[in-house]
């Protein structure tokens, strides 16, 4: 496939090599024809060095990243030693009565086209200073009127050209880029919200399984529910606050073992509040087996279990009970902890059952 850059060089070689064609036409007295063609094979050498030398990573990428392709130092000196070289060397050599004939103004194109090459390859400040170079040459040695006349104005405008089309292709470059950011956040937004939709179907469904049938029993009988139907109905309740609160930590055993916590009259509260993100699922097994493991021993009144966001720690267990005299009539701060358990991260050391 042809790509651009290739066109534009293609494009630039034929330019330059018809300015410098346009040098050798000699229709008149040349007085120092030997300068006359060492300067084109100056000039030539040098805007073809500055076409066509790509570093290597330029090369490879196309050129097309933003900020490539820039000019390397030493073209770039050989392109301003042109500038300030060739205009006097061609007045030189084609003496004073053919200055203004064809092929002893050519190099104000020349001169303009090199420049527009720097230009474009990300050399701002030394093209500008190119032109300088051969708007001072060339109204030195044909004047003022006559080297306007004769192209300078043309070669200040493609140097000016080459500067805007570079500014607009920079920030084109620049939208791209943040269009890509944007994108990609929003397909990272996009893909979360399908994963939260799915997790809330899912929640949803365990919240209908779970519930549903209580809820049917509920209204057939109107409300008027039998001890075993409220204790059912209780149980359905602490599943689904388990489902909704502690996903994460519930596997079949953990599930048993809260319901027998609370068919046993304990009051148990299951939160998930963070610190388990990005365990793998066979290290979320090992937490949820010691979980049911300590619920399987457990016997205090009221059980709360969290997972917490310490680095070592990732879930804590907590039983309190009223006081063996009975003097509690209820559940209050007084309480005595009677279990403390914290399962550790997988690979952390664990701290034992209390």
């Amino acid at each position: 496939m042809i790509r651009v850059r290739s066109v534009l060089l293609a494009l630039a070689f034929a330019m330059t090599a018809y300015l410098a064609a346009t040098g050798l036409w000699w229709r008149g007295p040349v007085d120092y024809p030997i300068l006359a063609v060492a300067t084109l094979v100056l000039y030539l050498a040098t805007t073809w060095l500055c076409i066509f030398w790509w570093p290597k990573t330029d090369a490879a990428s196309g050129g097309s990243e933003r900020g490539a392709g820039k000019l390397p130092g030493l073209a770039q000196g050989l392109a301003l030693a042109a500038a300030a070289i060739v205009p006097t060397a061609i007045a030189i050599a084609v003496g004073e009565e053919s200055r203004l004939q064809s092929y002893g103004t050519w190099y104000l194109g020349g001169i303009g086209a090199l420049m527009t090459v720097v230009m474009a390859r990300r050399r701002p400040w030394a093209a500008w200073i190119g032109i300088g170079m051969l708007a001072a040459g060339s109204m030195t040695w044909m004047g003022p009127a006559n080297a306007l006349a004769q192209g300078l104005v043309g070669s200040v405008v493609w140097v000016l050209a080459a500067q805007l089309l570079v500014l607009s292709m920079d920030r084109a470059a620049r939208d791209t880029d943040r269009l890509a950011q944007l994108q990609r956040a929003a397909s990272g937004w996009q893909a979360s919200q399908l994963v939260r939709q799915r997790e809330r179907r899912v929640q949803v469904q365990r919240a209908l399984q779970v519930a549903g049938p209580v809820l049917t029993r509920t209204v057939a009988s109107g409300g008027a529910l039998t001890e075993d139907e409220r204790l059912e109905a209780r149980l359905a309740e602490g599943r689904l606050r388990d489902e909704l609160r502690g996903p994460r930590l519930l596997d079949d055993d953990v599930r048993a073992e809260l319901e027998r916590a609370r068919r046993r009259g304990a009051t148990v509260t299951v939160l998930d509040e963070g610190g388990l993100d990005g365990l793998e699922e066979h290290d979320l097994a090992d937490i949820r087996a010691q979980l049911a493991e300590t619920l399987r021993s457990a016997g205090s009144d009221r059980l709360y279990i969290r997972t917490s966001p310490h680095e070592t720690v990732a879930v804590t267990v907590v039983g309190r009970s009223m006081p063996t005299d009975g003097r509690s009539a209820g559940p209050s701060d007084e309480d005595a902890v009677d279990l403390w358990r914290e399962i550790p991260l997988p690979g952390r050391a664990s701290v034992d059952a209390r």
